[in-house]
């Protein structure tokens, strides 16, 4: 088994990298803003650029650093650029709400208040496309009044566990503490980073991957990890009246192209966008993909 799983390892060590680890470790260039919120939780954001805005929601157990080369893109192409920790991830603290859907879904208004957004595109990847979802669902108003569409990308509205064998084997584990202690090891860490990615893992991205992963107090964070799979909002998807487009890659086994087929068809003139080959890890996987989505939507 470990001679099979360090063959498995070595393998992968040997793809060709897109981007060198240093790009995919630093985190966006811009200005630091700290934002409290009601609970009096601390968001960090990092905000840069002017033009069309676009605000970016990263996903379970990775900080701002997840958007490093789309936030770069973004700036080259005139945008004005938000992003920010959620709360209990990187810099951002826990306020007294905890960590809930709800309290979340709220930090994206606070934020958004905050730079008096405007006319902006929501990219909310994974568990922060739940939150984009839950976002939309609890302040219809206040998201049409300041988004002009929201791209979804590896997302889901929740049951996490549903059609994931992959899921239902990590997160009893990540509950447990165990998949801390493998994503520490190696080759193990190398093999639960590529789980994450499509047909061909480039290193950096694992290890910038794991970097995150490793540094994150999943502890706090078990509630989320519940809500992801205890909360379900697919049947609520029609009252969504802003224009989305839905992003998956089609080896994504984080989030199966289920979520992504239902939440196309149930969100009004939602549009899916299928990467090929491609796993959950799409902003480093297919940077330009993700930018045509936003543009789609900008127009």
């Amino acid at each position: 088994m470990h001679f099979y799983a360090r063959a498995q390892a070595n393998k992968i060590k040997a793809n060709l990298d897109p981007y060198p680890l240093h790009m995919l470790s630093k985190e966006p260039a811009g200005e630091t803003v700290f934002i409290t919120t009601p609970d009096s939780t601390r968001l960090r954001a990092i905000t840069a650029g002017s033009g069309p805005t676009v605000v970016l929601v990263h996903g379970y157990a990775v900080t701002v650093r997840e958007w490093n080369i789309l936030f770069e893109q973004f700036l080259a192409l005139g945008c004005r650029v938000i992003a920010f920790d959620l709360r209990g991830h990187g810099q951002s603290t826990i306020g007294s709400d905890g960590i809930t859907s709800a309290a979340m879904a709220g930090d994206i208004q606070v934020v958004l208040e905050h730079f008096d957004v405007r006319d902006a595109v929501l990219v909310g990847h994974s568990a922060g496309g739940f939150l984009s979802i839950r976002f939309m669902l609890d302040q219809p108003q206040n998201a049409q009044a300041r988004l002009k569409g929201v791209v979804l990308m590896a997302a889901l509205a929740g049951n996490v566990l549903e059609g994931a064998p992959q899921n239902r084997l990590q997160i009893p584990l990540l509950k447990s503490g165990l998949l801390l202690s493998i994503a520490r090891s190696d080759p193990y860490g190398w093999l639960f980073g590529a789980s994450l990615a499509g047909q061909t893992p480039a290193p950096s991205m694992i290890r910038a991957l794991l970097d995150m992963f490793v540094t994150t107090n999943h502890k706090a964070l078990l509630p989320m990890l519940q809500a992801l799979g205890d909360e379900d909002y697919y049947p609520r998807l029609g009252e969504i009246k802003i224009p989305c487009v839905v992003v998956c890659g089609t080896l994504d086994q984080t989030t199966p192209r289920w979520h992504s087929e239902r939440l196309g068809k149930a969100i009004a003139g939602a549009r899916n966008m299928w990467l090929e080959g491609k796993g959950h890890i799409i902003h480093w996987e297919a940077p330009q993909a993700i930018v045509e989505a936003v543009q789609s939507l900008q127009r």
